[in-house]
């Protein structure tokens, strides 16, 4: 009985060091991260071996499965658009007039010279839907204290087999996330950061991409608006939209 006393005791205590689980985790982020649509203006800066490039774009989302980019600068990629469609994705050029679909090994290729894939700026899923996660420590960025997850991909299609994210214990939303390759090969590193809170979420506004196979100082992803739960004419979805 004594034994049985001592445990019970224990137990409480155990539980609350180890913090919540990890299915708990990915739900909170996913309430954050996720949405119904969005409507987002934001600046691409890519720091390659030849110096800055910076670009500027609005995308609309629906769901995880509808989106549409158009950029808006500079001058010479002015007006190339992409839309995503489920699993699909067109790209109109306006100095090739044409539209271009991009599929296969091509959704691996860099996204105009960028550290991003259109791989990586195409998979909107809910983290839940793709990965099955463990708690594997606390740990702290900067100042703001953190649980480390380790998710392995459950989907076929997922882009990367294992990622690895420091998620802030109060916030719930990542503040550095590494991606890795099935035979454990670090392949992509994130940092977040300038985390605001938006419509009563709470949602990071920079990140810094950098692919670890390449050279250069990485690609600044900077959200300048964004609106949650917005309505978007249907129209936008459409590839007449990219003419």
């Amino acid at each position: 009985m004594k034994k049985l006393l001592i445990l019970s005791a224990w137990l409480p205590a155990h539980l609350m060091a180890q913090g919540p689980s990890a299915g708990k985790i990915i739900e909170q982020i996913d309430r954050n991260m996720a949405s119904k649509s969005r409507t987002m203006t934001s600046t691409m800066i890519i720091h390659g071996e030849r110096g800055a490039r910076t670009m500027e774009m609005k995308t609309w989302t629906e769901g995880v499965e509808k989106s549409f980019t158009e950029y808006l600068s500079p001058a010479r990629d002015k007006g190339t658009k992409m839309l995503k469609l489920g699993d699909q994705l067109w790209m109109f050029a306006p100095s090739a007039d044409r539209i271009i679909q991009i599929s296969g090994h091509m959704l691996r290729q860099s996204v105009m010279g960028s550290d991003l894939s259109y791989e990586d700026m195409m998979d909107d899923r809910k983290l839940t839907d793709v990965y099955n996660a463990v708690v594997v420590g606390p740990d702290q960025i900067g100042d703001r204290p953190c649980w480390v997850l380790e998710l392995r991909a459950k989907a076929a299609d997922a882009a990367y087999f294992m990622r690895k994210m420091w998620i802030d214990q109060e916030r719930n939303i990542p503040l550095k996330e590494e991606w890795y390759a099935k035979s454990g090969k670090l392949l992509k590193q994130i940092f977040l950061s300038e985390v605001k809170k938006i419509d009563g979420r709470w949602f990071p506004t920079k990140m810094v991409y950098k692919d670890m196979l390449k050279t250069g100082a990485g690609t600044e992803f900077i959200i300048n608006d964004i609106r949650f739960d917005t309505p978007i004419p249907e129209s936008m979805f459409s590839k007449a939209s990219l003419r």
